[in-house]
């Protein structure tokens, strides 16, 4: 087997900016690597998850326009944690807007996790602006995913952790777990608020790993990333992600068969499972379709780092 490829060195952004895109919103937005190189949009998780720092070294800064952008409500975009206003046609929407500001044509798309279900989004409805999609860990936000992962399934598997998960609802409101957690997380009362923030940020940070440790993507002991992240990732959820139909993206592949697809998958990724990536290959066999054996759902784990790297060096 051929090393595994690094991250590349940590790079500072060489312009930050904001963009109002409603009366409402505010997002803020960041452009590293090189500011005449090939131009890529990083879609993050979440939804809610916001800018990392890390993202920026999974390209070459000597070939990529690095563009990265908090979505609404989240990281340094305004209003913070603001469900209004807040859904998946207006990210899109806001996609568009960002691309206008900077005067690109065209560019590459990639999103993990929420930010594959935003990738395939934005691709559907503006297919004539990806040269590339790069999608890993894929989330289609169906019903059956919703279940599996905050009512029944993964439940099984990190039974320890599922009792924290639990801990902030009341046994007679755990019939449907995203509706009490929505309850509490738009809850008046802060400190309840802010207790079921936390428990529902942990429960996907302790699981996102076929290997549990400290290192982890967001730090959801902060009280403020916590609660941007589940109460948008929850508004999200209760309402299908906006979409049409349960499925609803696996229906529109037709309109997006012809973009060069790479998809890129832990096999034992237990917050978005493999059977969604695989539903996706089946209806869209022409896109590349690599299954990590030995990793989990965070693109920290070093088989889908060193993959995705792989993927953005050979597309430079």
């Amino acid at each position: 087997m051929s090393p595994l490829k690094e991250l590349y060195p940590e790079i500072e952004p060489f312009d930050d900016g904001y963009l109002e895109v409603s009366n409402l919103h505010t997002v803020h937005y960041e452009q590293s690597g090189n500011p005449h190189g090939k131009p890529v949009i990083f879609l993050h998780g979440g939804p809610g998850g916001g800018i990392e720092a890390v993202y920026r070294s999974y390209f070459d800064p000597e070939k990529w326009r690095i563009i990265i952008f908090d979505q609404r409500g989240c990281g340094k975009s305004t209003p913070h944690a603001e469900l209004r206003e807040n859904t998946t046609w207006n990210l899109v929407d806001d996609i568009e807007k960002i691309r206008n500001h900077l005067n690109i044509d065209s560019w590459d798309v990639f999103g993990g996790s929420w930010g594959s279900t935003l990738a395939l989004s934005y691709a559907v409805t503006h297919p004539q602006n990806c040269k590339n999609l790069i999608l890993r860990g894929i989330f289609l936000l169906r019903k059956s995913e919703i279940n599996w992962f905050y009512q029944e399934g993964a439940s099984f598997i990190f039974p320890d952790e599922w009792e924290s998960f639990l801990a902030p609802i009341p046994v007679e409101e755990r019939d449907n777990l995203v509706k009490s957690y929505y309850a509490q997380l738009t809850s008046e009362d802060t400190a309840k608020r802010q207790k079921a923030a936390r428990a529902w940020a942990t429960w996907e940070g302790r699981t996102c790993k076929l290997l549990q440790n400290e290192q982890s993507l967001h730090q959801y002991d902060d009280t403020k990333v916590a609660e941007a992240f589940s109460r948008i990732e929850c508004h999200y959820f209760i309402n299908e992600g906006f979409f049409e139909s349960d499925g609803w993206l696996l229906k529109q592949i037709d309109k997006i068969r012809h973009i060069p697809a790479y998809i890129v998958q832990g096999r034992y990724d237990v917050v978005c499972p493999m059977r969604t990536a695989w539903d996706l290959h089946n209806v869209w066999p022409e896109a590349k379709f690599d299954i990590i054996p030995d990793s989990g759902h965070s693109m920290l784990e070093p088989g889908i780092r060193s993959k995705l790297i792989e993927i953005m060096e050979g597309l430079a």
